[in-house]
């Protein structure tokens, strides 16, 4: 019996997930639960277990590839004596070197397998390429597929007629490598293509292949890792969503100071993690949240969906670059020690790369501290489908004007941007200055009752 292997949903707003590497390949035994092969949904790696026991006996998600969730990436054969036969055949699509031996045979493989005796001849293939692009939309091409086509003078016109496997025809990396094995074999199409190109490059496209050059021209050429990937993809999602406006307000942090270097040590010897500001700013936002629920919503086509668990999002800085925002689910039931110690375990291995895929899943609302690089405040990009972000800035000691007996004094006190992107589609400026300055109100009035 066969079974298929899905991708598999790891969130609400997740629709996709894109396959990094099969640790199975076609006629591996494996067993049920054991890891076949390892997927990235947005910003986490994660593994894909076998839902059954049996043989991998057909792979149909490439490495690279984007796959919507929900659709089949592999198949397993459960009868062992059924998958020796269909194992064989599978094996040979993916692999390059076998392509290269027989080109014109494999090439039509994968779409039509009935037709491979016929094409060892060179007019069907040249005839099947075209009728599999798309027409009239444009195409997504990724950097990967930009660079390989600047490499080998392949031009928009011909880009355009390679036929994508990927998901709504996007022409993944073994796409063009396979193109490229019967390129000799099309007489005109080819030449005629590099020179069409300026006329059919879509916006962008002509810079996304900019940088694509051989190094050793002054510069270094360094492909983006998959978690840069997919933080670029998502930053680029959440402005075109949504129309960002921000505001900022600067927090008076003194008694939130004065308390932590008094009893920073007792608490680290009495609870065995360090006590940071962030536990402080993550359980104003939290009340703050919960005084202005609407900052704790996301929108859904012409709805405003409501949460009423706050559950955190906390930004962390990857030490070999990118970002991942762990979630501190139903952040609204605990107080300053528990966010503390919540966001401690998260933050730690979030380095680590030790989170499950629902760590990162259901944030209603999300927290970034470019503080701690000495950063006095910034604007973030919101976190979709969040519609708000809190930017955290570096605490600087200031002279500041108080008022003190109705008289004007000024004093050394320390002090904080804080920064609040919103989603303009439903908070206004008047929800979003309030919001803030409330957050602010419970910094500012910080008191002993939150521990």
């Amino acid at each position: 019996m066969k079974v298929e292997v899905l991708m598999p949903k790891m969130g609400e707003s997740i629709t996709e997930g894109r396959i990094l590497k099969w640790l199975k390949q076609p006629g591996d035994a494996v067993d049920r639960d054991e890891t076949i092969l390892e997927i990235a949904t947005d910003k986490v790696d994660t593994e894909v277990p076998a839902p059954n026991a049996g043989i991998l006996v057909q792979i149909l998600a490439q490495e690279g590839e984007v796959v919507e969730v929900g659709k089949p990436i592999g198949i397993l054969e459960t009868e062992a004596g059924a998958a020796q036969v269909v194992a064989a055949a599978p094996a040979e699509a993916p692999a390059p070197a076998e392509k290269s031996a027989a080109p014109a045979a494999a090439e039509p493989a994968p779409s039509t397998p009935a037709q491979a005796p016929k094409a060892e001849t060179t007019p069907p293939p040249a005839a099947a390429r075209p009728t599999a692009q798309p027409s009239g939309a444009p195409r997504f091409y990724s950097p990967v597929v930009m660079r390989i086509a600047a490499e080998k003078n392949i031009g928009m016109a011909e880009l355009e007629q390679i036929p994508g496997s990927g998901l709504g025809g996007r022409v993944s990396k073994n796409d063009v490598l396979s193109w490229l094995e019967t390129r000799a074999s099309r007489p005109a199409a080819p030449a005629a293509a590099p020179a069409a190109a300026p006329a059919s490059s879509g916006p962008g496209l002509a810079a996304a292949a900019a940088p694509a050059r051989v190094a050793g021209e002054g510069f270094e050429v360094i492909e983006m890792s998959n978690m840069h990937r997919l933080m670029a993809e998502h930053m680029v999602k959440s402005v075109q969503i949504s129309p960002h406006v921000g505001v900022v307000s600067e927090v008076d942090m003194t008694n939130i100071v004065k308390f932590r270097d008094k009893f920073a040590a007792a608490f680290k010897e009495r609870e065995g993690f360090s006590l940071t500001f962030m536990p402080f700013i993550a359980e104003a936002v939290v009340r703050a949240l919960k005084d202005f629920p609407w900052m704790n919503s996301s929108v859904d086509g012409n709805s405003i969906i409501l949460k009423k668990a706050v559950n955190l999002g906390i930004a962390v800085a990857m030490d070999d670059g990118g970002l991942i925002v762990p979630v501190v689910k139903h952040a609204d039931t605990l107080n300053v020690v528990g966010l503390g110690r919540s966001i401690a375990d998260i933050a730690g291995r979030a380095r680590k790369r030790r989170l499950q895929p629902e760590e990162i899943q259901d944030g209603t609302f999300t927290i970034t501290n470019f503080g701690v690089f000495g950063n006095i405040f910034g604007t973030p990009i919101i976190n979709q489908p969040q519609v708000g972000i809190l930017g955290v800035g570096a605490l600087q000691k200031k002279a500041v004007v108080l008022e003190r007996d109705g008289e004007d004094v000024i004093a050394v006190r320390s002090m904080m941007y804080i920064s609040l992107s919103f989603d303009h589609r439903i908070i206004d400026g008047a929800l979003g200055g309030r919001f803030l300055e409330r957050v602010k109100q419970y910094l500012e009035e910080f008191s002993l009752d939150a521990i």
